[in-house]
């Protein structure tokens, strides 16, 4: 029998015996499973009238309310799950979320604190921990619980990813790319990570290695602007001029309305001599100004100057 189907079935019974909790809990579990929040959200509503002491219906409402973006109404409930069973961890990690999403990151990292507290080796603590961490720009303290995170699971491909970024800005390029590396060892599609290893073989001037790792990175991510604008960069500068006019021209079909891949198509016709194009692509830039990180007054200085 399908989620669905079991829905239906459970919807029925309840039709006849309102007073079913048990069916009624049950189809409420199984609505939020299969991300119908607001039909969930009346049952547990109404369930949590009814068992006003049930840790696991406050537990659930904050998913719930979770689901549904509603983020005071979920700590809310989740501090009600708390207050009701303060020794069960997961409304803990779920709060810190919530107050990592707000960007209330010390709050957060309490919450996380207090998993810890009960499951020393609970690793997905430590890399929210790390993550607040890096988001507030605490870098070493980041690095210390991402690697606290591998040290327990060395499969978690994003704490690796951050430990690389973390080591890339800190000018550990080696240490870096051993992350990057170790990151496509677990999931050999990562795009980002064949970007990162890509912009740090451009930022040392291996470019036959950029090229290869910016080609993997745009067949994973056809979207990746700033692939294609260092893919286009390093053509450039090796007078590639017709494969750079080729790249930007799958790059404007997959990434349609972005200023800065219009500008750098403008500045390929300009090498190639193509005149009428280049005003072309200079105007589309002009056009899509909210995505140019030109400044769009110098962008049409640079036009006016060519029409002159």
């Amino acid at each position: 029998m399908s989620k669905i189907d079991k829905i239906e079935e459970l919807q029925n019974i309840l039709k006849k015996d309102k007073t079913d909790f048990q069916i009624r809990r049950q189809l409420a579990v199984l609505l939020l499973d299969c991300n119908f929040p607001e039909e969930a959200l009346q049952h547990f509503l109404y369930l949590s009238k009814v068992f006003t002491d049930d840790s696991g219906i406050f537990y659930n409402l904050g998913i719930t309310y979770e689901k549904l973006k509603n983020q005071d109404k979920a700590i809310e409930n989740y501090n009600k799950a708390i207050e009701l069973a303060p020794e069960e961890v997961d409304a803990y990690y779920n709060l810190g979320l919530v107050y990592a999403d707000k960007k209330m990151y010390e709050t957060a990292v309490e919450c996380f604190e207090r998993v810890l507290a009960k499951d020393n080796n609970d690793s997905n603590s430590y890399f929210s921990i790390g993550l607040c961490y890096f988001k507030e720009r605490k870098l070493d303290g980041a690095k210390y619980y991402f690697q606290r995170t591998v040290d327990l699971n060395d499969d978690d491909i994003y704490a690796h990813f951050y430990l690389g970024n973390i080591l890339k800005e800190q000018g550990d390029n080696k240490g870096a790319r051993e992350k990057f590396k170790k990151v496509l060892e677990i999931s050999p599609d990562y795009s980002w990570a064949y970007f990162n290893l890509a912009s740090i073989d451009y930022e040392e001037g291996n470019l036959k290695n950029a090229i290869e790792n910016l080609q993997k990175t745009i067949e994973y991510n056809p979207k990746d602007i700033e692939a294609y604008k260092i893919y286009t960069k390093i053509l450039i500068v090796s007078k590639n001029y017709d494969t750079a006019e080729n790249i930007m021209e799958q790059a404007l079909e997959n990434c349609e309305g972005e200023g800065d891949l219009y500008y750098f198509m403008a500045q390929v016709q300009k090498l190639k001599n193509n005149k009428e194009k280049y005003v072309q692509y200079m105007n589309n830039a002009l056009k899509y100004n909210s995505t140019l990180t030109v400044s769009p007054k110098l962008v049409k200085k640079e036009l006016d100057k060519f029409l002159s």
